[in-house]
């Protein structure tokens, strides 16, 4: 892809942080070669080091610029509802549709945090279980206030997430079900799982 004339550095940077995740999401963050890179996206490899000078570095970069935005996106999807059930209900859409959209990003998160070593891999883990704590203290906040009885909030916030994540393995745009559709779906198979709807 060559480079477009007049292109600034910010509009370099998002060039480059698109061809990598694209080149990550179908070799392998290991197989990444920053000359490759450099070639996708069009200037010279001595050029490239002036936006990544170590691989690790921009995994870390990458995987914590996702994460904030899935935490930010959730806090304002959040802030709306008033009851467990409809923050609940809010939860499962937001992670569905934020999965769905993001899905090559999603699966890097998952697959490569075996590529970070030390204070890297402890931020990421952090911000992480950030995310799975909103789930969890939706779930105590459930029930507190009797609306329903979950056992253990910790595993079933495990279980939950990884549930609605899979989604991204078969999701297609394009497919049989709408957005709307999956979401109802998945917001049945939770509220089946906690106890509110019958099977």
């Amino acid at each position: 892809m060559a480079r477009t004339t007049g292109s600034t550095g910010v509009k370099t940077k998002e060039t480059i942080r698109k061809a990598a995740i694209k080149r990550i999401y179908q070799h392998g963050f290991e197989a990444m070669k920053l000359r490759d890179l450099a070639d996708d996206v069009g200037i010279q490899a001595g050029s490239l080091y002036n936006y990544i000078k170590y691989k690790e570095d921009f995994l870390y970069s990458l995987l914590k610029e996702v994460l904030v935005e899935l935490l930010d996106g959730l806090a304002k999807d959040l802030e709306g509802p008033e009851t467990p059930l409809a923050a609940l209900e809010a939860f499962v859409a937001f992670h569905l549709r934020w999965h769905t959209a993001r899905r090559e990003e999603v699966f890097i998160g998952n697959m490569e945090l075996r590529s970070l070593s030390g204070p890297h891999l402890n931020e990421i883990v952090r911000l992480r279980e950030t995310y799975e704590r909103k789930l969890r203290d939706i779930l105590e906040w459930g029930n507190k206030e009797k609306i329903w009885r979950v056992r253990d909030p910790k595993v079933t916030t495990y279980a939950v997430i990884a549930m609605l994540t899979g989604v991204c393995n078969w999701y297609r745009p394009r497919g049989r079900l709408s957005q709307d559709e999956i979401i109802e779906i998945y917001r049945e198979l939770v509220l089946q799982g906690i106890g509110l709807i019958k099977k």
